[in-house]
């Protein structure tokens, strides 16, 4: 049997934007995974008769309801009461669980018990409990008519334990399919391209199904099918992944959903070279982007931020010659800058980035969105040129980063560098 779920979100800062319901984004994940469908979320504030009314409506269309949030001891924690009151249980209360919170308190935070968390205690009569080992809010669940509710703390930290602990154990033993999603991952066609590459494809797919999602600076396809087990729904994807790259090319990068920087990392470690970097205006995001990464001191050697054109021929050694001809922004200078950083560093490849960003032209007129891409390899040295258009200033910076690292993994995967 098919389940589906949605998921209610309780608190007023998520409706005001204070906070990000990162919940139903973890919740979700982890639903596909176990194969149960997930069609709404809602978002309702701390109001009982307004929480009843998303209830009604939920329990309408969806046989598992999960909430979180509201299970605090304030008086505007009203979860518990409103969904009991909605599916007709009572609430009682746990001495031994009232005696956990309350040893919390005092062992953990050195003061009493505030008598108002008595409250979180109560529970629902016959219930599943779900303790929590790192907060006062215990969860639970229950069914009632057929309609599984679970009931889940709002902090991210605490929901995300409950989730693992308790919530996936509970609803594996109902499901009997998986999903499985794949992520491939391209860069160097929009997504309109994509989309219209595929479209045919994609509409007539049922199971597995295909779907394209833009990601900042690059598009991403989502694969997902739905099978009794892991291995059979694994076998399903496995064409279309060889669909996706036989129709798009050599713009398919990855197919386990890391990003260019991900991928080029692993590249670099797989064949033992190293990489530095030279930027100009990016400000350093390619050298940030891979040292976020474990690992990265295997394969990066350092990188040098030359935002001033005196910095380009002092620390990086661009003859003056190119900087006054050709200027800063200008393929001439990609390549030096990019030959410079390889010689000082040692690196077996330097990549550059240099160009004018906007808001406004550079000091020679340069307009804004025109990036040059410079790649300094034992084989010589090449220049991807473009022009981006006049997008926002981080948007063109993020571009040209990825353009950075796409310039790297086609270097090191054979293919065409300096054209896409």
């Amino acid at each position: 049997m098919s389940h589906t779920a949605e998921l209610i979100a309780v608190g007023t800062e998520l409706l005001l934007g204070n906070i990000a319901n990162t919940n139903a984004q973890t919740i979700s994940q982890s639903l596909s995974a176990l194969g149960i469908n997930v069609f709404w979320h809602t978002v309702v504030g701390d109001n009982p008769q307004r929480l009843k009314e998303a209830l009604d409506i939920a329990r309408g269309r969806a046989d598992i309801l999960i909430t979180t949030g509201g299970l605090g001891p304030t008086y505007d924690d009203l979860t518990k009461q409103t969904i009991c009151e909605a599916f007709g249980k009572q609430l009682v209360l746990h001495p031994d669980i009232l005696e956990e919170i309350r040893s919390f308190y005092e062992s953990a935070l050195h003061v009493p018990m505030p008598e108002n968390n008595t409250q979180q205690a109560e529970l629902p009569v016959g219930c599943t409990i779900f303790d929590n080992p790192v907060g006062t809010a215990p969860g639970c669940a229950f069914e009632s008519d057929g309609i599984h509710v679970l009931m889940l703390p709002g902090p991210p930290h605490e929901m995300e334990t409950m989730l693992r602990r308790h919530v996936e154990p509970y609803l594996r033993k109902l499901s009997h399919e998986v999903i499985i999603s794949r992520d491939i991952m391209t860069f160097g066609m929009g997504e309109s391209s994509v989309d219209q590459l595929l479209h045919e494809k994609m509409a007539s797919m049922t199971n597995p199904t295909l779907a394209t999602y833009a990601k900042p600076c690059e598009v991403r396809l989502r694969a997902t099918a739905k099978a009794a087990t892991e291995e059979e729904a694994l076998k399903m994807l496995h064409p279309v992944w060889d669909m996706v790259c036989e129709t798009l090319g050599d713009v398919v990068y990855s197919g386990d959903g890391g990003d260019l920087a991900e991928h080029c990392r692993g590249l670099l470690t797989l064949k033992n070279l190293t990489l530095a970097t030279a930027e100009s205006c990016t400000g350093g995001l390619v050298a940030e982007r891979i040292t976020a990464m474990p690992g990265a001191s295997l394969v990066y050697r350092g990188g040098i931020v030359s935002y001033w054109t005196s910095v380009k021929a002092n620390v990086l050694h661009i003859p003056q010659e190119i900087l006054d001809t050709y200027g800063p922004v200008s393929p001439e200078c990609a390549r030096a800058m990019a030959e410079g950083v390889r010689d000082i560093t040692g690196a077996d490849l330097g990549v550059s980035v240099t160009g004018s960003a906007g808001p406004d032209p550079d000091e020679r007129g340069v307009p804004v969105g025109i990036v040059y891409i410079g790649l300094a390899t034992p084989e010589g040295t090449f220049c991807r040129s473009l022009d981006m258009g006049r997008r926002r200033r981080d948007r063109i910076q993020g571009l040209a980063a990825n353009h950075a690292f796409d310039v790297v993994r086609r270097y090191l995967q054979g293919l065409p560098i300096e054209q896409i």
